[in-house]
């Protein structure tokens, strides 16, 4: 996948789950961050940058002294290609990331709301629990 088709689907992701791109972008800085120190030979101290005009996608890194604070020059350590454990790092890395991002939509739609008194439909009723359904949240 070329970076301009990656940035199409972010797109499509964020207009489907109702995430920013920004979001999305950081979530994937993050996601291809660990990937990257999953992998054999990585720098202990290494970080992840998205041009957002060109969708160009960098690692950097710097070695770290004794007391574990960066030193020296920065490194364009950008991989070739990620390794199979590492993609399956990136993928769980970024699936958490859009859950924990729709999860804080969700609150915040409703987080105003406590107190007033809304309408919806009793999904399931459980000793512990009741599911409603308020229309776009459950």
């Amino acid at each position: 996948m070329s970076n301009p088709d990656m940035f199409e689907a972010l797109q499509a992701l964020a207009a489907e789950k109702g995430i920013s791109v920004d979001t999305l972008m950081a979530a994937l800085a993050d996601a291809l961050e660990s990937a990257y120190k999953r992998m054999p030979g990585a720098l202990e101290y290494a970080w992840v940058t998205i041009d957002p005009g060109t969708f160009d996608i960098r690692v950097y890194g710097q070695e770290l002294d004794e007391d574990g604070e960066p030193e020296g020059d920065v490194f364009d350590v950008t991989p070739e290609n990620f390794g199979r454990i590492a993609a399956q790092t990136a993928r769980q890395v970024m699936t958490q990331r859009i859950r924990e991002a729709e999860r804080e939509l969700k609150y915040e739609e409703y987080a105003g709301r406590e107190g007033d008194i809304v309408t919806g439909i009793v999904q399931q009723n459980d000793s512990r629990y009741t599911l409603l359904d308020l229309g776009r949240v459950e």
